[in-house]
């Protein structure tokens, strides 16, 4: 897999990816109508941009951020979708493997996952493996389309040279 920073000339790429994940509204808190120009403006204007994760098509996407300004600088934040023809793949795997190492390099100290919806069962397990720890829990938080009203989590890790000793 070959990683690259997504730009405005990716847009179409990345909406066939991103349309699907917002529109089904059941992983991430976002309006399930926000138009096309909205998701790329929110995608592509996270503080570290945007990545694209592709072999020979695009496979994936995440964006890396500051979580907060001011003193939660050093905490990152970032969003993942994988293209709907390469769930099972590793690619999300793939993609947190490299963001961390990109939060590393940017100097961030943590990541945190603001708003995990509980029912993503794949994501929380895959958070969870990678040393994500579950520091919240927003009890009904997240009005799911199909399953009503679920749990959120905030999940973090350290990113600090001792967490990795």
């Amino acid at each position: 897999m070959k990683f690259r920073k997504a730009s405005a000339d990716d847009s179409d790429l990345l909406w066939q990816m991103l349309e699907p994940v917002f529109r089904a509204g059941d992983t991430y808190a976002i309006d399930p109508d926000i138009s096309r120009e909205d998701a790329l403006s929110y995608w592509l204007g996270a503080t570290n941009g945007a990545w694209l994760v592709e072999e020979d098509t695009p496979l994936g996407t995440y964006y890396l951020k500051r979580n907060q300004p001011g003193g939660g600088a050093h905490v990152c934040n970032c969003g993942f979708v994988t293209a709907q023809d390469a769930g099972g793949k590793g690619v999300a795997r793939e993609m947190l493997a490299h963001a961390l190492e990109q939060a590393k390099i940017a100097g961030y100290r943590a990541m945190q996952f603001n708003f995990v919806i509980s029912r993503n069962e794949r994501a929380v397990r895959l958070w969870t493996r990678a040393g994500f720890n579950t520091v919240g829990r927003l009890p009904n938080a997240f009005e799911h389309p199909a399953q009503g009203y679920v749990d959120a989590l905030v999940m973090y890790r350290d990113l600090t040279a001792e967490a990795y000793e």
